[in-house]
């Protein structure tokens, strides 16, 4: 693993995605190259259609490539198989969806603890871990709560909080704001901020909203599968 504070956290090479269709082949990504580094905040933005989601979903390995390659601190991602890469996700990545995916029947408490109990730890540690985290996003307020008791802002404060309860270096959110109003939208983004300095985490944030965009380090524009744009 580098030492460089300045290194690239993750390196992407030549990364490609394809699904066979009954009408043929359809590539949704092709031929991504892109050095995300550490403690950077990333906006990937582009139309629908674009790739945006699938190339979160590969950087987080969820989903593996046609061809091409993600280096995490010098980790080949998809050389890891079965425990190794249900451990990478489980502890190197942070997942934030649009939707929260929340368990209706849980508490917040309860959803947030959920990787640390997969990870195997005392329902009392993750407990502890929980409720300091939702302590740190305004919800201290809101243990007890289900998702459906909660407003779309505190639900998604809640889906950061469980994404972040494994301590990851990197957090992948996929439209974040996308259902929420501009004073929620402010929150949420003054949240991850908040988070990035305190945590220093890396963000690649999937997003249409130009204003969260704008805030962040660096905006890279996808198309057709492609990155047309990087600043």
């Amino acid at each position: 693993m580098s030492n460089d504070p300045t290194a690239a956290l993750i390196r992407v090479t030549g990364l490609s995605k394809s699904f066979g269709t009954s009408g043929g082949q359809v590539d949704v990504l092709r031929g991504i190259d892109l050095d995300i580094h550490r403690g950077e905040r990333v906006a990937v933005v582009g139309s629908s259609g674009a790739g945006k989601t699938t190339f979160m979903h590969i950087l987080g390995g969820l989903d593996r490539p046609t061809s091409g390659g993600v280096v995490f601190e010098d980790r080949d991602v998809f050389s890891l198989k079965g425990v190794e890469l249900d451990a990478f996700r489980n502890q190197a990545v942070g997942f934030v969806f649009q939707f929260h995916q929340l368990l209706p029947e849980f508490s917040a408490l309860e959803n947030v603890m959920m990787p640390a109990l997969i990870a195997r730890k005392s329902r009392q540690d993750a407990s502890g871990i929980a409720r300091k985290l939702l302590h740190e996003v305004g919800l201290e307020h809101r243990l007890s709560h289900k998702p459906g008791q909660l407003s779309g802002g505190e639900q998604q404060r809640v889906a950061i909080a469980r994404a972040l309860v494994m301590g990851p270096k990197l957090l992948l959110a996929d439209e974040p704001t996308g259902n929420l109003d501009s004073r929620t939208t402010d929150e949420i983004y003054r949240l991850l901020n908040h988070l990035h300095e305190s945590r220093g985490l890396t963000m690649v944030i999937v997003t249409h909203s130009e204003s969260l965009a704008s805030r962040l380090d660096r905006i890279v524009c996808m198309e057709d599968g492609r990155i047309r744009d990087s600043f």
